[in-house]
């Protein structure tokens, strides 16, 4: 791997960790249930981007399964927690 694309994962690797403490810190102060959900949308993405880069800069295949698994339990967590916000009951 060139010295370039290595200080550039790592330069992205410092940048997800960042906004990751901004995200939690908007989770944990966050005025309403609504901003707090965001976060938690937010936070998992960030998480998936952080190990597809870890999978870059290891080559290994194994990442990539785990970000479409945080993904997927991602966006399933994040559809049923806003519908419990607008119904106040996740199944009918």
């Amino acid at each position: 791997m060139s010295p370039l694309l290595d200080g550039a994962m790592l330069f992205t690797l410092g940048c997800y960790v960042l906004a990751m403490a901004v995200t939690l810190s908007r989770l944990f102060n966050g005025p309403s249930a609504q901003d707090r959900i965001l976060a938690l949308d937010y936070l998992y993405v960030n998480g998936m981007l952080t190990i597809l880069v870890v999978g870059v800069r290891y080559a290994s295949d194994i990442y990539l399964e785990v970000a479409l698994l945080i993904a997927l339990f991602g966006f399933v967590s994040s559809s049923a927690l806003a519908k419990f916000l607008l119904r106040g009951e996740v199944i009918e």
